[in-house]
């Protein structure tokens, strides 16, 4: 065990109060250098924000769950760091930032990866949920929030994001590499969010199965979520959409939900 002694000369008091602050010196160096070590490979979280204060609160309440966590302090900054690494595997994201705002990131982002992405906001405005929703966000969170809900955020997307390598879903021409992250049909790849790929895994594993809004949000945004039917509903005609024809194989259940069925020829 490598030790360290304050000097101090003989035959003259020492000032406890100084070997003390020395000490949590120490201490505060060899916590930083062990901390470095046991995340060095551990998974990269982007932290995106103005505040100083609010990005060193995040940053610590996951190093202590052992992410690595990279910061920026404005949106050119986050894009910088984001191509430059390579291997983020989540962002937490504010919207009002100087240079480039949080809604532009996303979209920068968007054309290159799903990544998850969680969007963080002083504002809780119905139509800024949604329009983050539409750009392809994950999740959401209103400021003031408790660190220990965004940690809990964080690895309940994080762990929806570890799929079994080779699961392939198939159902009237829609073909779900589960693994790979990727949707095709007849042959053609579609460009889904995160979001709308978890929602159609749902629908095409339920297929058949009349699906509640509330199964819908327990299961694909996480029991915890404390969002509403608009965001499901939101969510569903973005993904109709993007299916074409296929779109109207996700029937409305008035009063209930969804229901995913493939119509026999």
């Amino acid at each position: 065990m490598h030790t360290c002694m304050m000097p101090v000369a003989p035959n003259r008091l020492v000032n406890i109060s100084s070997v003390l602050e020395y000490a949590s010196v120490l201490i505060g160096v060899h916590q930083v250098k062990y901390m470095e070590v046991q995340t060095m490979d551990a998974v990269k979280i982007l932290m995106v924000d103005d505040e100083e204060r609010m990005r060193k609160l995040v940053k610590d309440f996951l190093t202590i769950k052992g992410y690595r966590v990279l910061e920026a302090g404005d949106g050119e900054q986050a894009i910088d760091i984001f191509f430059k690494e390579k291997d983020i595997s989540l962002v937490i994201l504010d919207v009002m930032m100087p240079k480039m705002d949080g809604w532009e990131v996303v979209k920068e982002i968007r054309k290159v990866s799903k990544v998850p992405i969680i969007m963080l906001t002083a504002k809780d405005q119905e139509q800024d949920e949604l329009l983050g929703f539409e750009l392809g966000v994950d999740e959401y969170i209103s400021k003031p929030f408790s660190p220990k809900i965004l940690v809990a955020r964080v690895e309940a997307l994080l762990r929806r994001t570890v799929q079994t390598e080779g699961e392939q879903l198939e159902a009237g021409g829609i073909v779900m590499d589960v693994g790979g992250h990727h949707v095709s049909i007849d042959g053609k790849g579609i460009n889904l969010s995160y979001k709308e790929f978890e929602l159609l895994q749902y629908f095409m594993s339920n297929q058949g199965r009349a699906l509640t809004r509330e199964s819908i949000l327990n299961q694909v945004w996480n029991y915890d979520y404390f969002g509403d039917a608009r965001t499901i509903d939101t969510h569903v005609k973005k993904l109709r959409s993007k299916l074409g024809e296929k779109g109207s194989e996700i029937h409305t259940i008035w009063g209930m939900g969804y229901k995913f069925e493939v119509e026999e020829n």
